[in-house]
């Protein structure tokens, strides 16, 4: 089958499942207040963090047929060990993090992504490259296959976790590497939920003492509390997808409606 072939066949296999093309918006969805974060197409509407956040990255982030790939420039062996890739390889990734242009408070995000064997990614909110060294929450997009599934402490570096900090109750839900999975972050006011493939599967609020003290047992306890403000705490910042470097992982169906 042509590669034209497969898309009019997976085109026609979502209509009749009354789905949505990927990198669209359903009419229903428009009304409730959703807006594509990722066209589909190019990368209008993010920057690259590695340039200080002023132009999209001009390598490292591959876009085909509606697919957003990251391209790493190491990779994981068999054995779990880290090896450089050969040097054209490598030289096609190293685009740093992706950020959107433009900052949220209140809202409910939606991510379509796609691991290969030992990928290891991350879905980071409120990022404000200004405040704690640009840290900030982050939605763990990881294999088990990868080494930083055996670190941290109770399950918190594996998939749909509270990076470091709370473990998410994914694993009966999550879709091997191969298959997509939806991940969704609604934050209001201080609650935030972490969903995947359409079960909640962690929650907490921002600023409370159990936050707090996941905090200060984090790798992010330096930077606990400066000038006033708290790390975790930031009332307002953008949406980032990692590049970690070692991992290729693929993203589409990026949206976002304000609550």
């Amino acid at each position: 089958m042509t590669k034209t072939a497969i898309t009019i066949a997976a085109a026609l296999t979502l209509a009749a499942a009354g789905a949505a093309e990927p990198n669209t918006l359903t009419p229903e969805e428009k009304a409730a207040g959703w807006q594509l974060l990722w066209d589909g197409k190019t990368l209008d509407g993010w920057v690259g963090e590695k340039g200080g956040c002023k132009a999209p990255p001009a390598k490292g982030w591959k876009i085909e047929d509606g697919i957003l790939t990251v391209l790493p420039t190491s990779r994981i062996t068999k054995g779990g060990k880290w090896e450089k890739l050969p040097k054209e390889q490598a030289a096609l990734g190293g685009g740093g993090d992706l950020v959107t242009k433009e900052s949220f408070k209140d809202f409910e995000l939606s991510v379509d992504f796609r691991l290969t064997t030992a990928a290891n990614s991350g879905i980071k909110y409120f990022y404000d490259k200004n405040k704690f060294g640009g840290t900030c929450e982050e939605y763990q997009i990881l294999d088990p296959e990868h080494p930083d599934a055996k670190r941290g402490r109770n399950g918190n570096r594996r998939v749909a976790a509270l990076y470091d900090m709370m473990p998410a109750s994914a694993d009966k839900v999550v879709r091997p590497a191969g298959e997509w999975n939806t991940a969704k972050i609604v934050s209001k006011g201080s609650h935030v939920e972490h969903w995947l493939n359409g079960k909640k599967v962690l929650e907490y609020e921002r600023g409370s003492e159990q936050f707090r003290e996941f905090v200060k047992r984090s790798k992010y306890k330096s930077s606990e509390k400066k000038d006033g403000a708290r790390w975790g705490e930031t009332p307002e910042g953008r949406i980032k997808l990692q590049d970690h470097t070692d991992s290729t992982v693929s993203f589409r169906n990026i949206k976002i409606r304000r609550l």
